[in-house]
């Protein structure tokens, strides 16, 4: 082993010593270079910042040479630092660097193209949250270099990209789109759950349908959630004409038309309305010609429980989103005064509410239901005694022995404005009432 060798392997066991990670970037590569170099050189590789590597050796001096943060002359021979790839997301084999700019200088053509080297030609990283992107002042997201090769040194980037394209509703670009697309397993083995989430949460409520149809386009949505994705196999009715559609595609419309109005800035009710049919993937039956999905509701909200738990939501965000697909039902049918009353007793009924308004725009259908509700709302805030007489019609010609007429109706409102005041409390006093009342009425 020639002699810059073996002084950088003291160099690299004098930096393991202090608890960082170093080695020798291709030794072999530098074995065949060394001998016919005109300024012998060796590129390490190491875990510790540029301060560290300046207290480890007085003679070391920033430099910006490629991508190497650090370079220290000794016996005529520069010893270069690069940083270890640290992203967690990272292809395994980049754990190990084994080139270098420098040392592609010194190849001849034969072996670049042998080597097919990529990646290194780009400008140093800004460390910002666009680092790896071309600027989109472009009209497109597109990763820098070659992007097949840009993602092995992060694949949340992949999700990083969908995320962009989602907010600037923008497209992305097609060598780059395809890199994410070819490497959307990866993108599963090497970026944690978390760190994916952690980006799904900078989605703004208005873009997320936008981006869960990426992340299923590219193949990523089918193994985070593949109770999710797997929804594109289920169909139902879209309205009363008969179209039909996937609960995937009903799923994205409703996403769309959650955010509007008073929800713009609602993350968390837009995932509910994600997770709200997850149900029907479980529940469905076909008979008859057509689907239904009985109790899709109650069995969504446990299977959104699950789903949450595995992506790692907080306690207080998993109860929230089964809470609200449990109840997305209520407010679709008809209510009387006091289902109107339960309801109004749920937590979250206003995002209740937006969920759905926003099936019934999804679906293009009739807002009948919705709009009778939401009209009965006002009236849930007037005590019960005030909404309703204590006898209908039928009781009131009982015990008054009156025939059907006006005057039937009369003593209802008058029954009603008694209750009101406070004169007639119950059943029997309301008897009573009606009965003086026809009595005085002639």
């Amino acid at each position: 082993m020639q002699k810059p060798l073996k002084d950088a392997i003291t160099i690299c066991k004098t930096i393991l010593r202090n608890g960082y990670d170093a080695h020798i970037i291709n030794a072999p590569l530098h074995e065949r270079l060394l001998p016919n170099a005109k300024h012998p050189a060796v590129d390490l590789a190491s875990e510790a910042d540029t301060e560290t590597l300046f207290k480890l050796f007085p003679k070391a001096e920033r430099i910006t040479e490629g991508r190497a943060i650090a370079g220290m002359e000794q016996d005529g021979v520069l010893y270069r630092f690069y940083p270890l790839v640290e992203e967690d997301s990272s292809h395994p084999e980049l754990s190990l660097l084994r080139i270098t700019p420098t040392l592609i200088e010194q190849l001849d053509d034969e072996d670049r193209r042998t080597l097919r080297l990529v990646g290194f030609g780009e400008p140093e990283p800004s460390h910002d949250r666009y680092e790896g992107f071309r600027d989109v002042k472009d009209g497109v997201i597109s990763l820098v270099g070659l992007p097949d090769e840009t993602l092995r040194h992060n694949y949340l980037l992949a999700v990083r990209a969908l995320r962009f394209a989602a907010n600037f509703d923008l497209p992305i670009e097609p060598n780059t789109w395809m890199a994410i697309v070819r490497a959307s397993t990866r993108v599963l083995d090497y970026a944690s759950d978390a760190d994916i989430m952690d980006e799904w949460r900078k989605v703004s409520a208005e873009a997320l349908y936008r981006f869960v149809q990426l992340m299923f386009d590219a193949h990523i949505l089918q193994g985070l959630i593949p109770e999710v994705a797997a929804l594109t196999c289920v169909r139902q009715k879209r309205n009363e004409s008969g179209e039909e559609e996937t609960v995937f595609a009903h799923t994205l419309a409703c996403m769309r038309h959650y955010p509007e109005e008073d929800f713009h800035y609602d993350w968390l009710g837009t995932m509910a309305m994600m997770f709200h049919d997850v149900g029907k993937l479980y529940t469905g039956e076909y008979a008859g010609e057509e689907w239904s999905f009985y109790q899709h509701h109650r069995v969504g909200a446990k299977v959104t429980r699950k789903i949450l738990r595995r992506l790692h939501f907080s306690a207080e965000d998993i109860d929230l989103l089964s809470h609200l697909v449990k109840h997305h039902m209520h407010f679709k049918f008809m209510l009387t005064d006091r289902g109107i009353r339960r309801f109004k007793a749920l937590d979250e009924y206003p995002r209740l509410i937006a969920m759905a308004r926003a099936e019934v725009k999804a679906r293009d259908g009739s807002s009948t239901s919705f709009n009778h509700n939401m009209k009965y709302l006002e009236r849930a805030d007037t005590p019960e005694q005030m909404l309703e007489p204590l006898l209908n019609g039928n009781e009131i010609m009982e015990a008054t022995r009156l025939k059907p007429g006006p005057l039937v109706g009369i003593i209802r409102d008058a029954l009603l404005q008694a209750q009101i005041a406070g004169d007639v409390t119950d059943a029997d006093s309301a008897r009573h009432f009606v009965c003086n009342y026809a009595k005085k009425a002639g």
